[in-house]
């Protein structure tokens, strides 16, 4: 499995334990960030959607998809941009940024892996 591949993996088993939770126990994640206890359901739906993109995830680590694996380093390189830009405009508590942060290490991982990858390819 390629660095790349790894990489992805791994963040695919962080959205899947991101997705179950929310899930499952919602209020449990919320609590501990500080967010307020809901009963509706759209917290629920984000959950499933971290499912699907774990899911993503998996597969793409698995098949060594690299167009995937790069589209992946964009789309995740933007999340803290976009929760730092909710955090900036007091529209969420800064507690927030842990997701980005997350986000984000794990997209440059991505990124880096993807170099390494292409170096090591290059060199055979």
């Amino acid at each position: 499995m390629s660095r790349a591949a790894t990489s992805l993996r791994v963040f695919s088993l962080y959205m899947f334990a991101l997705g179950l939770t929310l899930i499952l126990d919602p209020n449990l994640l919320l609590s501990v960030f500080g967010f307020p206890l809901t009963r509706e359901v759209w917290i629920r739906i984000v959950g499933m959607l971290a499912l699907i993109l774990g899911y993503y995830d998996l597969m793409a680590s698995r098949t060594e998809s690299v167009a995937l694996f790069q589209w992946s380093v964009h789309v995740r390189l933007l999340v803290p941009i976009v929760l730092g830009l909710f955090v900036a405009l007091h529209m969420a508590p800064p507690i927030l940024i842990v997701f980005g942060v997350i986000d984000g290490a794990a997209a440059v991982w991505t990124a880096v892996s993807l170099r390494r990858d292409s170096r090591a390819q290059a060199a055979r």
